[in-house]
């Protein structure tokens, strides 16, 4: 179960935004889905514990991560959260597997346990990372450093995942396959995963609910598992999009609604 209800406010000289954002669902797969601007990065970076709400709660999975009536706030690495951050921020001076194994060393503790070692090694074969093991992240096509940044997202084995635009920097031509591994890690993760997109294909592709935002706020609930089927032929050579049939052009419709003037 994902519970979040927070609210906070971000200033940049006379620039003022002012999140509310409020969702629960019991969906493994989750999209915030919305124009740039609308909040949905300060909601999973709450979330994450990078930034903290002036009110409000996050539970997940029964865990109460954030409740500011109740003085509970856990640090980041307490949350057990792997975040995908969107231009995936890699460490250029590190190799893919010291990028991969980041997560679980900090300044008191430098070296790995070897069950550690052996968490790295098994994400890099998993991911295809293996023989890309001592090369750094300016070496490796986009594809390849998101498989990096994911693999680094579950070495500290989380109890959720955390993606903020995890397409946004690749060839459009990558999108379709990528969006079939995410959907597998997501299956034998088994872990709750939410993702920032505004990419409606990715919502139709991956989700089982999206949350719309529009201005700092959650406007619309859309659960996707109630649309009907969906046609996945390709349109085109290279074209991963599946062509639109009535159940995918009425979720559009619902996805989109929030941008009708009111």
């Amino acid at each position: 179960m994902i519970d979040v209800d927070i609210a906070l406010t971000v200033r940049e000289g006379a620039r003022r935004f002012d999140l509310a954002a409020r969702f629960g669902t019991d969906a493994r797969f989750v999209a915030l889905y919305g124009p740039s601007g609308s909040g949905k990065s300060l909601t999973l970076q709450a979330m994450a514990g990078l930034i903290g709400p002036s009110a409000g709660h996050v539970q997940l999975e029964g865990r109460v991560l954030f409740d500011r009536a109740r003085g509970v706030d856990l640090p980041p690495p307490q949350r057990r959260i792997g975040y995908l951050f969107q231009h995936y921020a890699l460490f250029p001076h590190l190799t893919v597997r010291q990028n991969i194994a980041f997560g679980l060393t900090s300044w008191r503790k430098r070296g790995l346990a070897a069950g550690e070692r052996q968490r790295v090694e098994d994400l890099m074969n998993r991911f295809g990372l293996s023989t890309l093991a001592d090369s750094r992240p300016a070496a490796l096509s986009g594809g390849q450093q998101q498989r990096v940044a994911l693999a680094r997202a579950l070495a500290c084995e989380p109890r959720a995942l955390l993606l903020d635009e995890p397409f946004a920097a690749l060839n459009p031509l990558l999108r379709g396959a990528l969006r079939k591994e995410l959907a597998e890690v997501a299956r034998q993760w088994k872990i709750p995963v939410l993702m920032i997109t505004h990419d409606i294909d990715d919502v139709l592709e991956l989700a089982q609910v999206a949350f719309v935002y529009q201005d700092g706020q959650v406007v619309r609930e859309v659960d996707l598992r109630t649309g009907g089927s969906r046609d996945m032929a390709r349109r085109a050579l290279g074209d991963d999009t599946p062509a639109d049939t009535p159940a995918r052009q009425r979720l559009r419709q619902l996805l989109n609604e929030s941008d009708a003037p009111r």
